[in-house]
């Protein structure tokens, strides 16, 4: 048994599609678990390929896993903190970044300004496991939710990521009289957000649905259009190749944007050097310099790409 840790969020998941991929290819016969939270259960069936989700969460002891896997693979961090969870179950072998602090000397140096995708792979691929940086696409769930709708997503975890509310609203608005049917999404703590944005860009109740993962990727799956700050629902449009423009603040899109071959995704970034994406405090300057006109140039770039492909 292969037990992998990656008990993150959505857009942490997706970007490691890859390297589980390439660990499900490497070893066809393995029972292959995966240590995450079991609320993307959902998320998890989507990239598929994955034996048992152990529920976990953020660095906590791992008490639901098995002892004794034959390869533990830290897909989590650079350590020491995860390393140390995973050798308590004893494992054959430890594959993850090397780190003096938890003993574990054999594995690649981290590298700070690594995309997420390019990290996981390249990790793979010390340990010999063929990765393909671009198997990013995701399975469609099988549920019954409304097609051809246009996504506005203005939550993030941290409010340094978050666009104001009003320009959120602005660019529905806008294009809800383009003839656009604009849903406003969130988690459950993002509900208010949500309502607000909906209720000063004039759309009503209907605009904000509750959605599970599930009902969220199947929206994403069909969507027209996604239009979100730097949090996971972008990752999920890369994952249904949905058009898709992403609002970047501390955080570069060098480490988090879409693959640059596709034009139907955009990432506006006005920054200059990266930060950590969970700063505190108001919105970052960077997001700031973002306009509601270019949000609206950006989508109808992404749309007409969309149309040539």
């Amino acid at each position: 048994m292969i037990l992998i840790l990656r008990a993150l969020g959505v857009g942490d998941l997706a970007t490691a599609a890859p390297a589980l991929r390439g660990l499900r290819g490497a070893f066809p016969g393995e029972d292959l678990s995966l240590a995450a939270p079991a609320w993307l259960g959902p998320l998890v069936d989507a990239i598929g390929g994955i034996d048992h989700l152990v529920p976990a969460r953020e660095l906590e002891p791992l008490s639901g896993a098995p002892m004794n896997p034959q390869i533990a693979v830290n897909l989590h961090g650079s350590g020491p903190e995860s390393h140390r969870r995973l050798l308590d179950l004893e494992p054959g072998k430890l594959w993850a970044f090397a780190n003096r602090a938890a003993g574990h000397q054999d594995g690649p140096g981290w590298l700070d300004e690594e995309h997420e995708v390019r990290r996981w792979c390249r990790l793979m691929r010390y340990y010999g496991v063929p990765c393909n940086e671009f198997d990013l696409d995701l399975n469609r769930p099988d549920v019954d939710v409304a097609e051809d709708v246009t996504i506005i997503h203005p939550g993030a975890k941290s409010t340094a990521r978050r666009w104001p509310a009003e320009r959120y609203a602005a660019v529905a608005r806008h294009l809800r009289s383009a003839g656009h049917r604009v849903l406003i999404t969130g988690s459950d703590s993002e509900q208010e957000l949500c309502v607000r944005v909906s209720e000063l860009a004039g759309l009503g109740p209907e605009a904000v649905p509750r959605t599970g993962l599930a009902e969220l990727l199947g929206l994403v799956a069909t969507a027209r259009l996604v239009i979100s700050g730097d949090t996971g629902i972008a990752h999920l449009a890369t994952g249904y190749r949905t058009p898709s423009v992403t609002l970047f603040g501390p955080v570069s899109p060098a480490r988090w944007g879409p693959p640059a071959d596709r034009p139907w995704h955009r990432a506006i970034w006005h920054g200059t050097r990266s930060e950590r994406g969970d700063l505190p405090g108001p919105v970052h300057p960077a997001l700031l310099e973002i306009s509601v006109d270019e949000v609206l140039a950006a989508g109808n770039q992404v749309l007409h790409a969309a149309a040539s492909k």
